[in-house]
């Protein structure tokens, strides 16, 4: 049977590991292809931070940190000749939205001393026990676990396996199903009910009837936007304009995404709507493109904010956006790991004994910007803590 991308970049990851470094020659040389394909792996496993990369070779990450004046310092904890502490992180992608996400998390581990290694799921919640089996066996102590859930079901479907998980684990993005093993856990998230709330607020305040919600329903923020915006109507006693519009990935479903489009023009054209709320950025920017085509402006006709805020900012129309605090949860998730792990519990977190679990959740900003007819601003409190 052919060797998948994936099998080979983990027995890449594997001679570079054993190694701590080596050139690209080597490495063609040893998994038996050519080195534009080692060229074109190491590329990929880099821009995900499971690699470094230089001038022809490649190392483990933090190999060669003591070359560096610029690494970051060791917590005291650690102490002159200590162990290295490994953590492994599994994430759904390593591009949108979980960039930052992993950013966050790589940053808090090398300030800690210790070392993060990563795997990608992309969305398959049926691998994710494998790709952390996989951590596991690379030598992770503790392990940071975004699953690839998708479906409201897979949760339950898919998520039983990680509350047996043998090492200390935090949940960051995900939330298990109340009651039930995964509920027990650590974790970290991004509050979206409050992001939701921050954007309707806004709107109403610019003097806008109740916004239309346009979003997708094919990932954990998904859902819970669409749950946030019911959480926020509700808080604020206001009726849905319409139902929800259902938007789709404009390159998977064509037909679908023109759909949505044309529900939203309709909405607009017919005064059910002056204002929307858009998950997520490219949704929103191909939308208001689209929009345009058909006649219909923003934020002339139509005031619009995005969620996420990943490139929102870049549209021809910059975007106001919710922006959920992603580098911050990477970095709060890799930081309660990691005490988890030293037994050294902050301040306030518990005495002697193990600290209680923690359900810690961040709250997005809304950055405005020109797309709602506003001044520029950045709205909300500073990333706060609701544990």
């Amino acid at each position: 049977m052919r060797e998948s991308a994936a099998e080979r970049h983990d027995r890449l990851l594997e001679l570079v590991r054993g190694r701590g470094s080596a050139r690209v020659s080597e490495l063609a040389a040893q998994l038996g292809v050519s080195p534009v394909t080692v060229r074109r792996d190491v590329e990929f496993l880099a821009n995900e931070g499971r690699l470094d990369r230089v001038h022809g070779s490649v190392s483990w990450p933090g190999a060669g940190e003591a070359a560096h004046p610029q690494a970051p310092a060791r917590l005291p904890s650690q102490g002159p000749g200590a162990r290295e502490l490994v953590i492994g992180m599994l994430a759904p992608n390593a591009t949108y939205y979980f960039a930052e996400v992993i950013r966050g998390a790589h940053e808090a581990a090398a300030a800690a001393g210790a070392r993060l290694i990563l795997r990608i799921s992309d969305y398959r919640p049926q691998e994710d026990a494998g790709r952390a089996a996989g951590l596991l066996a690379a030598g992770a102590e503790g392990l940071l676990i975004a699953p690839g859930w998708k479906e409201p079901d897979d949760p339950v479907e898919h998520g039983a396996w990680i509350a047996g998980l043998p090492v200390p684990t935090v949940l960051l993005e995900r939330r298990g199903v109340p009651g039930r093993e995964l509920d027990d856990l650590d974790r970290v998230c991004s509050d979206h009910s409050h992001g939701v709330l921050l954007a309707v607020r806004h709107l109403l305040g610019l003097g806008h009837s109740t916004p239309l919600l346009v979003a997708r329903a094919d990932s954990p923020t998904a859902i819970a936007v669409r749950a946030g915006y019911r959480y926020a109507l509700d808080s604020l006693g206001l009726k849905p304009p319409l139902p929800v519009i259902g938007s789709v990935s404009a390159e998977a479903d064509p037909a679908g995404f023109e759909r949505a489009v044309q529900a939203l023009r309709t909405a607009v054209l017919a005064g059910q709507a002056t204002a929307a709320l858009v998950h997520n950025d490219v949704d929103a920017i191909r939308i208001v493109q689209r929009l345009a085509e058909l006649g219909v402006r923003v934020p002339e006709n139509l005031a619009l904010v995005a969620y996420d805020d990943e490139v929102a900012a870049l549209a021809d129309i910059p975007l106001t956006a919710v922006a959920p605090p992603k580098h911050e949860v990477g970095r709060y998730a890799a930081e309660l790991l990691i005490e988890r792990l030293r037994g050294t519990p902050t301040a306030g977190s518990g005495g002697p004994e193990e600290a209680p679990r923690r359900h810690v959740d961040l709250l997005p900003r809304l950055r405005v910007r020109a797309s709602c007819g506003a001044p520029s601003d950045t709205l909300g409190s500073p990333v706060s803590v609701r544990s």
